[in-house]
């Protein structure tokens, strides 16, 4: 015990005189293991860790999620062939009316009584839905999640109490446990729908567990029946026909699918970080015990106990190990916050936790990987020839410069380079992915859109939803600045959805199309920035009980008018066998999502609809893109003080809109760019600490040879060449790696092939920049070694 602790500060001496070494040692294995438990963190919640449902295994969702009506599911109720049990939901945003308090909205959901039994998780307090409780004029039930009900009071007696949901008074049944979630960790509110078997709209997702000796893996059988009988007893449009591909999607996919390559590809790239890391710290150690190899020679000679030598060795490793462990936590918990906020993790963000088990399991094995990277060349000195050693040492080390150790330090930083060419590479692809998307043009007036989402009760009908909405825009066009106001149920750029059947006068064949269906106010073209192709927009004189007018855009017309002009033709939506009069036709707008190509949608005004959503964004147009921080506070205070049934949701701008389209790739890009980064500097700290070991192993020989007549500028050329070869031959065995890897990301690519050669060369130079300056430094001081001062020394 006492020759450790002697050891041990005999160690920490010798770090602090070498602060350059251990700084960069230290922060090498802090950022290797820190930047692994954080990503790998988030990895292990998301896609390892079960999901709050009671086996998970057993439980999918059926095809087309979102597209189920209640009039399917109520006729299929009886029999779900596979099936123990299944359910119907959907989400719902809702408002919630408590005593003296502003009118405030809740995530829900929407759902059939089956729904808790299909998850088969048991409530904290009360109880779940019951058979019964979706039944229309059934009491209005309720359960609630543990924070919403923390907000609430955390009390008890909650049960039984009654809350204004959605502008209906809903008895609170039960609690469900902390932890749980579903659809989403934001869920706040579960409500039983009462069914009707004459609701036709396709909102429901089907969720279903699976009999007991049946595999969600093996359902063909039975959802071929289930099409079957679907088939049997509906008719569906060509592009809406469920019969076609029956299919069942496991839960955990359905749940976190979407952000699985990103999750992957952050993985795979803070993995490759993580070796880069361990292989700068090999070479750096190695060249320290390389250095020593005189001294502990010596020491040996002089009587020094070649274990105690060692056990110096392994010592000082594991300090190293211990003070990046204690770099590595802050890292560890400043780069979960990064990764969370960076990855497209959406509302599965609030379930992501640092998992402190990983984090210490990753120094661990650096301690351990540490302590045999000096061991190994350790017992070779020990078993090594003395005299050897100190003879090589007088004649300044010229033949291990070029021997197995040089090799191996070569073929550390070939693969350093080698994983910094393809982190770079990856990171090059989803840059010119999301420069791609950017250059997309939406048709929009981007930069000068203030939204303002918001909600309504569901109870109110539709009459009075749409004249909430009206009454409140007159305040909104008055506010300084506004050059024009108006409400839609969907804007632009926010996913498929809102898309409603068509039929066209003198065209039959196309009775059974669906295209996306927008309710707007008359100045919504004005306030986007769409511009009128031909006739007119939509007017104010356009009023209920005039005759119903609709504005087409040109895909549209482009499908269903080739070679025609589509102005007074006649449409129907089914509201009025006179159908809408075509009136005008507007530019293409991405309504779903930013890269699809232009699809058909049409428009209508709120007053000449019958139906009106509970949901609503209004869009206020301003002159110039920084007015639209002060609109949006203008536009809040406005609707917190004017609507009285009317619940803000959030206040964005449409350009934050745009961004939120280009999706994961422009995260990931962010994430990975920053991580090439990070590789290329371990890069060329590998290739620094490299040459530098080169030169002064050769610092003797260089200098005799500048006494000889060589030329300074030889010398840099010389080494600055070794250190360039060496980057030539990693970068050549990346391009390797990233051909093969680089396909990984083909899911989050848009207009570049995952082999792009632009992407590869701007890697291949980089790395050559960066490894000729790394190079430089150590070539540049070799070029000035005194030759006097080394002969002197000999």
């Amino acid at each position: 015990m006492e020759s450790w602790i002697v050891d041990l500060r005999y160690s920490a001496r010798r770090l602090a005189s070498r602060p350059g070494y251990l700084m960069l040692a230290v922060l090498t294995l802090a950022l290797g293991a820190g930047g692994s438990a954080a990503i790998y963190s988030v990895v292990r919640t998301l896609l390892l860790e079960p999901l709050p449902v009671a086996r998970e295994a057993e439980v999918g969702v059926l095809w087309d999620p979102g597209d189920w009506t209640e009039e399917e599911f109520l006729y299929l109720r009886p029999h779900f062939p596979g099936f123990s049990r299944m359910a119907a939901m959907t989400t719902q945003d809702s408002t919630l009316e408590l005593p003296g308090e502003p009118l405030r909205m809740v995530h829900g959901t929407l759902a059939t009584a089956e729904l808790f039994d299909v998850l088969g998780t048991a409530p904290l307090l009360g109880r779940t839905f019951k058979a019964g409780d979706d039944l229309a004029g059934a009491e209005p039930v309720a359960v609630l999640s543990h924070g919403l009900w923390r907000e609430l009071g955390g009390d008890a007696s909650i049960l039984g109490r009654r809350l204004e949901v959605g502008g209906i008074s809903r008895t609170v049944v039960g609690v469900m446990p902390s932890g749980f979630w579903f659809p989403s960790p934001t869920t706040r509110i579960w409500t039983a729908v009462p069914l009707s078997s004459t609701n036709r709209s396709g909102n429901y997702a089907l969720v279903g567990r699976v009999a007991q000796s049946a595999r969600v893996d093996h359902m063909e059988g039975p959802l071929q029946a289930l099409a079957k009988t679907l088939g049997a007893r509906f008719k569906y449009p060509t592009d809406w026909d469920k019969t076609k591909s029956p299919a069942i999607t496991p839960l955990r996919e359905f749940l976190v699918g979407k952000i699985r390559p990103s999750l992957l590809a952050t993985s795979a790239a803070m993995a490759l970080i993580l070796m880069m890391a361990c292989v700068n710290v090999a070479a750096l150690m190695l060249g320290q015990v390389g250095r020593r190899s005189t001294e502990l020679s010596v020491r040996t000679a002089l009587g020094a106990g070649r274990k105690r030598l060692l056990q110096q060795l392994v010592i000082e490793s594991l300090l190293i190990g211990a003070l990046a462990g204690a770099a590595g936590a802050l890292i560890a918990m400043a780069g979960f916050q990064v990764l969370v906020g960076s990855l497209p993790l959406g509302e599965l963000a609030e379930t992501a936790r640092l998992d402190w088990t990983l984090f210490w399991a990753a120094i661990g094995v650096a301690l351990i990987a540490a302590a045999a990277i000096v061991v190994v060349p350790g017992i070779a000195l020990w078993r090594g020839n003395l005299q050897g050693s100190i003879a090589t040492s007088r004649t300044g080390g010229i033949s291990g410069a070029g021997g197995r150790g040089g090799r191996l330090d070569g073929g550390l930083v070939v693969t350093q380079i080698a994983l910094a060419v393809l982190l770079a590479a990856g990171a090059g692809l989803l840059l010119r992915s999301v420069a791609a998307l950017r250059a997309i043009d939406p048709g929009l007036h981007v930069d000068r859109i203030a939204v303002l989402d918001a909600a309504m009760p569901s109870e109110l009908s539709s009459d009075q939803r749409r004249q909430e909405v009206l009454s409140l825009l007159p305040a909104l066009e008055k506010l300084p600045g506004v050059r024009a106001a108006a409400a839609t149920q969907k804007l632009p750029l926010r996913g498929p959805g809102d898309s409603w059947g068509i039929a066209i006068e003198g065209k039959p064949d196309l009775a059974e199309s669906t295209t996306y269906f927008r309710i707007v106010t008359p100045h919504y073209f004005q306030a986007l920035g769409m511009p009128i192709r031909r006739g007119r927009g939509l007017l104010a004189t356009d009023r209920a009980g005039t005759e119903r007018v609709v504005v087409i855009n040109e895909a549209l017309a482009a499908k269903y008018f080739p070679g025609e002009d589509p102005l007074g033709r006649i449409l129907h939506t089914g509201f009025d066998e006179r159908g809408e009069r075509i009136v005008g036709v507007v530019g293409n707008v991405p309504e779903a999502n930013l890269s699809e190509p232009p699809v058909p949608a049409r428009y209508m005004l709120y007053e000449q609809v019958p139906y009106a959503s509970y949901q609503v964004s209004f869009v206020l147009s301003a002159a110039s893109a920084q007015e639209v921080p002060r609109l949006l506070e203008a536009g809040r205070g406005t609707i917190e003080r004017e609507g009285r049934r009317i619940a803000l949701q959030r206040t964005v701008t449409f350009g934050s809109i745009f961004e939120e389209a280009i999706g994961a790739p422009r995260q990931i890009a962010v994430l990975l760019s920053l991580l090439a980064g990070l590789a290329l500097v371990l890069g060329a700290v590998g290739v620094y600490g490299m040459i530098s070991q080169f030169v002064t192993r050769r610092t003797r020989e260089y200098g005799i040879r500048i006494a000889l007549g060589l030329k300074p500028v030889r010398v840099v050329t010389q080494v600055m060449g070794r250190g360039l070869r060496l980057v030539v031959l990693g970068s050549a065995a990346g391009i390797v790696g990233a051909l093969l890897s680089t396909r990984l990301l083909a899911s989050l690519l848009y207009g570049v092939g995952a082999t792009d050669p632009r992407a590869l060369v701007g890697a291949v130079v980089a790395l050559l920049a960066v490894g000729a300056l790394a190079a430089f430094v150590p070539a540049r001081r070799a070029s000035r070694t005194d030759p006097a001062s080394v002969l002197r020394q000999e």
